[in-house]
């Protein structure tokens, strides 16, 4: 261990400080302003140190977080994507960065000008009439539009309708949106590829259905062939289509979710349009509706008048407000860079190019991995593990000793569809080169389950944090350094 790797409370010697608090104007202690009840009694359990050791520290562990900007991530149904340096250059833009959401909107043009051009931009991309962008990620985006359908039917005095209809391979957030809305979740089989079971989904289909709730493609990254037919069973039954916009990436530009018949869909700008990603934020997930939907939109709401200025308006009919005004203006700020950078030429490239690459991985790994639906998917696939299974080698192991080579692991055990789901999704923006590199990682991982099943099972053994006891971490996580200093 090299001495920077210890953990910064090691580091701590009695009397070393890095700063030391400045004197106010008058020549007076900084502290001495503060009211008595309110200072401490003890000193703080914090590690002495310099500013050289906590700089070093704090850039030490920089180098050791995995990330898009340092490796590859083929990390299905999630578009771990490259986010370009302009889109952060744009959003660090001190016209932007320093205007505050409560100043008066005649001084916010050109901020709610980038709203509106962005909305429009989106509604254009999925074929909708009008979209919000206060929504603050996909799930969030999910309940808002479940909350549209549900004050639809209540408008139409349909207060019946209280049922959504999900996939059996829907991604989690589906039905748990779907109960949050106050609606009872009703399941559809799906077919051995993915796909709904139109005949399963027809008797489900009645006068207590709000709509139902998918992603084309789905979650095993088969494009849904029966689409029109799914559309016209459920909007002949009163209900409205739910587009989940996880999915998106590989129909960027392609086709378009309202030309499929949906009337409501997220998409997550943190994904499909190459924004930051991951660790719980930031995110953005608007959704768009067909125009019967628009006035049930969420407040407030950016308009254009026929001067060319715009206003902030709330309506009467919108289901409320769900989002502290309007939403993760930086995300936006970045998703409308990502947009103008392509334009409409270049943005059609986006699906087939990651439409090639994951059928590409998907064709050269498939003779050691088992490919449970043939066929040529969209961008992103579903392997059952591996195919040789004697040696007890679990999609678990295969995905932590590819941290050992420098990869992060793909989705496992999601869909549910099989025991060994291993979800690999390369996005549109790798290499031909890091994608053989993947591949041949890959064959070499599946020859070491064959040959030396304990290595691949010991996996992870380069790593910082070697192999844990999963069970042990998460019924009795050590949250604290004290805990750690414990053991």
């Amino acid at each position: 261990m090299k001495y920077y790797d210890k953990i910064i409370f090691e580091l701590s010697r009695p009397g070393r400080k890095g700063y030391e608090l400045p004197a106010d104007t008058y020549g007076n202690d900084a502290l001495s302003h503060l009211p008595a009840d309110l200072m401490r009694k003890g000193q703080p359990e914090l590690p002495e140190v310099s500013e050289l050791d906590v700089v070093r520290h704090y850039t030490n562990l920089s180098t050791k977080n995995f990330g898009v900007d340092t490796g590859f991530y083929p990390l299905g149904s999630c578009t771990m994507k490259y986010n370009p340096k302009i889109n952060e250059e744009v959003a660090a833009l001190p016209q932007f960065t320093q205007i505050h959401p409560l100043q008066d909107v005649k001084s916010a043009q050109g901020a709610l000008e980038l709203y509106y051009n962005l909305q429009k931009a989106l509604a254009n991309i999925a074929g909708l009439y009008e979209f919000t962008l206060n929504p603050y990620a996909g799930a969030h985006g999910e309940l808002t539009g479940l909350m549209i359908m549900r004050q639809y039917h209540i408008s139409n005095g349909d207060t019946k309708r209280t049922k959504i209809i999900v996939p059996d391979s829907a991604h989690g957030t589906n039905p748990a949106s779907a109960m949050v809305a106050g609606l009872e979740v009703v399941e559809v089989k799906s077919k051995p590829n993915g796909s709904i079971d139109v005949e399963d989904l027809k008797p489900l289909l009645d006068d207590t259905v709000a709509g139902i709730m998918m992603t084309n493609p789905n979650t095993l990254g088969m494009f849904e062939t029966e689409i029109m037919e799914i559309a016209k069973l459920v909007h002949e039954a009163g209900g409205l289509l739910y587009y989940d916009g996880a999915n998106l990436n590989p129909l960027l530009g392609k086709v378009r979710p309202g030309d499929m018949g949906f009337d409501i869909m997220h998409i997550n700008l943190h994904k499909t349009f190459s924004t930051p990603h991951g660790g719980g934020g930031p995110g953005s997930g608007p959704v768009g509706v067909t125009e019967k939907l628009a006035r049930f939109l969420p407040n407030p709401r950016v308009k254009k008048l026929d001067d060319g200025t715009f206003i902030i308006e709330t309506g009467e009919d919108s289901l409320g407000s769900i989002s502290t005004f309007l939403g993760n203006f930086g995300v936006m700020m970045r998703a409308y860079a990502y947009i103008l950078t392509l334009g409409k030429e270049n943005i059609r490239n986006v699906g087939p190019l990651a439409t090639l690459n994951a059928n590409y991985i998907k064709e050269s790994l498939k003779d050691d991995y088992l490919l449970p639906i043939e066929g040529v998917c969209k961008h992103e696939f579903v392997f059952d593990g591996l195919k040789d299974k004697s040696t007890g080698v679990t999609t678990l192991n295969v995905a932590k000793r590819l941290l050992d080579y420098g990869f992060h692991a793909p989705t496992i055990y999601f869909p549910l569809l099989f025991h060994e789901s291993m979800m690999i999704e390369p996005t549109e923006t790798e290499s031909l080169e890091t994608l053989d590199e993947f591949i041949e990682v890959m064959h070499k991982v599946a020859r070491e389950a064959r040959e030396t099943p304990d290595l691949v099972k010991d996996a992870p053994v380069t790593t910082i944090v070697r192999k844990l006891d999963e069970t042990t971490a998460a019924k009795n996580p050590i949250l604290t350094y004290s805990s750690l200093m414990g053991k």
